[in-house]
């Protein structure tokens, strides 16, 4: 007991176990070390110890502290029969030093910290490993190595069929070169040549016979890796077979020299045909162009889906990992002595949550899942009331001037998030003017009709331009993507535009970037226009607010969020029952337990928030509902009219909530929960 009482002075948790089962089952539920002591252990059965030490994977060598009253293994043969059989041992004599067990427990953990790092850093390696076997199996690319100075040749089976051969058949790189056409091997022979030369990329397209006589093409491309003395050591790359592409230049080639003849032969009969022919040719070529054009939009759009996709997901894991941490500061906060120095630790690791918060909104934003509120806005008075905080953000080297027509439509956005988005162009087109300049907003009435990007209707287009030094035509096409940054190192996150255009996108608009280096940026924001007024300023009603004990059913899948959640409710006052899922909190309230308020995750396994809700409502009509998320996650076409509290939230932010919900009259509290939207 003293030693647990040692430890958890030093900062960490501790747990007493009892005999070596009960250790068997810590070391299993993910402890971080164990403090034994000898003669607990001496005369004890270790096989069962001894096994799972021995069946830890690579990355896991679990530390163990050997108390010993005999001194080390040097002087006590017990204790070093213990290490023996344990493993990672440290031993200390007793008595000792409190000082000196929390330097051990210290170091252990330590170690057990960089053990997981390990695992991470090899999952990591797994990972990216088998993601780039699925790029190659998905781009039908074969992997082939060059080994120098003797040429020994390493290829994947997808290579070797490029050459006619099937996987369990040897290819040297001989049979490679003697497969090549004849009329090919000069010209390779001298790409490679070149490549050991001066080390850049070899790239070369060629014609090779496979053993069945049949000829194919094949592209091939490599890189050089040299040794630390600067010599080549290999060549890596990938190869391609490219036959069918070759054979339709070819057929195109000669339908090229077909009509270029029978053109010829009509242009005696009438110059008007060929005039004809040209301007057709013309036009095809502006099809071509355009459809080109249209790809690469297609590509472009599907790759940033794919981002925004993977970006939501991680930002809403994220947002959950910062409930626990900010729930956890504020309940560490009320239990903390008065040292100002843990106070300040507190404060700085507060605000490390907060950033992550406004790093996960911004997350959100780009991928378009971050939870509106859009309204009908008057743009003109909203960008007339931020020229202040404009001003004082830009500095006295920046002239801020405002170009607002009057009488124009109000636009249907959120304000909140609009102002930020406004106020994160003006700082980028800041630290593009570092010797001083001017920027200009103006706004202006859109008719779209034929927008692939945009659906036909009225908009408002939103400008911010500036003089500043411009973008080349690279980082304009790459300005939205997330963490890119032309910025340097340490001067931005690369998620402001990125952020601004997911919330245009989310709103049903666009983000339009326009730049010359040199001349400045213009940056646009389209916004959909308004079918209703803006909401004229009011004052509202203050909300009835009740603090009381009440019983809360708390529905969460995540064991993290549940425990941390679990503890603030508590910490409040107020008696929780916990369920793991929508079923298990609709058998709780089949139950007839007596419960004033549930409050829920939406994302869950098997059964969202959202229908939790709807089926809660067919058991206990009069259950008021809290539904918890940061994520704009809710089914399309559906409107969700239900108390939500915005994730990550802070005590203080879930006190409020569940004040103004328990202080609200009886009545059923998911009316019109799940309606068609307008």
């Amino acid at each position: 007991m003293k030693t647990a009482h040692l430890i958890k002075e030093a900062g960490y948790y501790a747990n007493i176990c009892g005999d070596l089962a009960e250790l068997e089952l810590q070391l299993a539920s993910g402890a971080g070390l164990a403090i034994i002591a000898d003669e607990a252990v001496r005369h004890a059965d270790l096989s069962g110890l001894t096994r799972w030490l021995n069946e830890q994977p690579s990355w896991s060598d679990f530390p163990i502290v050997l108390m010993s009253e005999g001194g080390g293994p040097e002087r006590n043969p017990e204790a070093a029969r213990l290490g023996r059989a344990l493993g990672n041992v440290t031993y200390i004599e007793r008595p000792f030093h409190p000082m000196t067990l929390a330097s051990l427990v210290a170091a252990a953990v330590r170690g057990r910290r960089r053990q997981y790092e390990t695992r991470s850093i090899l999952e990591d390696l797994t990972e990216s490993e088998g993601l780039l076997q699925t790029a190659l199996n998905a781009g039908h690319l074969g992997a082939l190595e060059i080994h120098l100075p003797d040429f020994e040749l390493e290829a994947s089976p997808t290579c070797k069929r490029f050459f006619g051969r099937t996987p369990g058949d040897p290819l040297t790189y001989q049979e490679l070169v003697d497969a090549v056409h004849p009329d090919d091997r000069t010209r390779r022979s001298e790409a490679v040549e070149h490549t050991l030369r001066t080390g850049k990329d070899y790239k070369i397209e060629y014609r090779n016979t496979w053993p069945d006589g049949s000829q194919h093409w094949v592209d091939v491309r490599a890189r050089a890796v040299r040794a630390q003395d600067g010599s080549i050591t290999s060549l890596v790359g990938v190869c391609s077979d490219i036959t069918a592409r070759k054979t339709a230049e070819i057929e195109r080639e000669a339908l090229v020299a077909q009509l270029a003849a029978e053109r010829t032969a009509l242009a005696e009969l009438t110059a008007t045909l060929e005039q004809r022919v040209e301007q057709r040719t013309a036009d095809l070529m502006k099809e071509v162009a355009a459809r080109e054009r249209a790809q690469e939009q297609l590509r472009h759009a599907q790759k940033m889906e794919a981002i925004g996709q993977l970006t939501g997901g991680v930002a809403h894991d994220f947002n959950n990992l910062l409930i626990a941490v900010m729930g956890n500061l504020d309940l560490l906060r009320k239990r903390m002595p008065d040292d100002p120095r843990l106070h300040r630790l507190v404060d700085g690791a507060q605000q490390g949550a907060e950033r992550g918060a406004a790093l996960t909104q911004r997350l959100l934003a780009f991928a378009r899942q971050q939870d509106l509120r859009a309204v009908p806005v008057d743009l003109g008075a909203l960008l007339r009331d931020m020229s202040n905080l404009l001003e004082r953000s830009l500095g006295p080297r920046i002239a801020l001037r405002l170009d607002i027509p009057e009488q124009l439509p109000p636009a249907h956005v959120d304000t909140n998030q609009l102002e930020l988005a406004v106020l994160n162009l003006a700082i980028n087109a800041r630290d593009a003017m570092p010797d001083g300049g001017s920027i200009d907003i103006r706004l202006a009435p859109l008719r779209v009709k034929n927008d692939p990007a945009l659906q036909a209707g009225n908009y408002l287009k939103l400008s911010v331009v500036d003089t500043g030094t411009g973008m080349s035509p690279e980082v304009l096409k790459r300005a939205i993507e997330p963490f890119f940054s032309s910025k340097p190192l340490g001067k931005g996150t690369g998620l402001g535009l990125s952020m601004v255009h997911g919330l245009a996108v989310q709103l049903g608009g666009a983000l339009q970037l326009a730049s010359t280096p040199g001349k400045g940026t213009t940056a646009t924001l389209v916004l959909p226009v308004a079918t209703a007024a803006p909401e004229l300023e009011g004052r509202l009603p203050a909300a009835q607010i009740v603090r009381r004990t009440a019983v809360i059913l708390l529905v969460d899948d995540d064991p993290l969020i549940a425990m941390s959640t679990t503890e603030m409710l508590e910490d409040l006052g107020h008696r929780v029952i916990g369920a793991n899922s929508g079923p298990h909190a609709l058998d709780i309230l089949r139950s007839g337990q007596e419960i004033d308020l549930m409050m829920t995750d939406h994302m869950m396994p098997g059964m969202t928030g959202l229908e939790l809700a709807a089926a809660s409502r067919e058991l206990r009509p009069q259950l008021r509902v809290l539904l918890a998320t940061g994520y704009a996650e809710m089914p399309d076409g559906i409107q969700v009219d239900l108390p939500r509290l915005a994730k990550p939230y802070h005590q203080d932010q879930l006190r409020a909530r569940l004040d103004q919900l328990l202080g609200q009259g009886a009545g059923p509290a998911t009316d019109a929960l799940l309606s068609p939207s307008p």
